[in-house]
């Protein structure tokens, strides 16, 4: 669960509602100056590469759905703990969850959200780790700490799960039609950018789309040619975004949400108070100027 408390108001959003925008997000990436997803190099079926990076993208919390069906209340305001609230072995275990579930039918999106899984925390057990693939919200090194202990021993066995399933994963795709160049260096690192970028783009709105932001390192026409997108909130619920990615100016964006305002129930009452609150959408738009 994302939570932002904007004036009176507590913007309550699933993982899996902020993972759907950034998908829409990526289905409209792509323009004269920017390649669409499967464009990166040449592909034999790039329209195909390009749909399962933008469902990979789109379903990339998909193991949260169990977590937000009944979500963890927080003592403190009896809403939903924030993700950031949630103990580290069981964030793990929403991407134990979410990496392999639609390994069978899509293989390349689930190689995705692998490495998305796995460069979300690469950094914080070696510090050695490519920093292109930093996060662009979480990986920034004064926000990253070191891990000790059991932490780091857990962390590390999950990396190293995570390492071994994306070894299984290419071994299969290079003998899948249309996917083997998929897993070449030119193909999957501007993906695995773009579902960072993407998760980026849609974190920002859940948290109020009012903070100025520079993401870098984000490929334009090839992994070789990256750039830095520069977002400058110029009004309530509108970004400006250079150089401007999007295949529509502005793109409009609707987030789907709960919002809240005054006292909640006991925890023992929790479902029956929360589906009474009707979801709302939240609407932005990102534009060139």
């Amino acid at each position: 669960m994302l939570k932002t408390t904007i004036g009176d108001q507590v913007w309550l959003i699933s993982q899996p509602d902020h993972a759907a925008v950034s998908g829409y997000l990526i289905a409209h990436w792509g323009n004269r100056e920017f390649a669409k997803p499967g464009h990166f190099a040449d592909a034999q079926q790039p329209e195909r590469l390009r749909a399962e990076t933008i469902f990979g993208v789109a379903e990339h919390d998909n193991g949260w759905w169990e977590w937000e069906a009944d979500p963890e209340i927080d003592p403190n305001d009896g809403l939903p703990l924030h993700l950031t609230g949630i103990a580290q072995q069981q964030s793990l275990e929403r991407w134990r969850l979410g990496v392999p579930r639609f390994q069978a039918s899509y293989p390349y999106a689930a190689l995705l959200i692998s490495f998305h899984a796995y460069w979300i925390y690469a950094h914080r057990c070696d510090a050695g780790a490519d920093p292109v693939f930093r996060h662009p919200l979480f990986g920034a090194p004064d926000t990253t700490s070191q891990l000790e202990g059991e932490e780091l021993a857990g962390m590390s066995s999950f990396l190293a799960g995570q390492k071994e399933t994306q070894r299984k994963l290419i071994a299969r795709l290079r003998h899948e039609p249309g996917f083997a160049a998929a897993c070449e260096p030119r193909h999957l690192h501007p993906h695995v950018r773009l579902l960072q970028l993407a998760d980026a783009l849609s974190l920002a709105l859940c948290f109020g789309g009012q903070q100025p932001l520079s993401l870098a390192e984000i490929p334009r026409q090839s992994w070789e040619d990256r750039v830095a997108l520069s977002l400058s909130p110029a009004s309530r619920n509108r970004i400006v975004c250079r150089p401007y990615p999007f295949d529509e100016d502005p793109l409009k964006v609707s987030l789907r949400a709960r919002v809240v305002r005054g006292p909640t129930r006991p925890a023992a009452e929790f479902h029956g108070w929360w589906h009474s609150i009707p979801r709302q959408y939240l609407h932005f738009a990102y534009s060139s100027g």
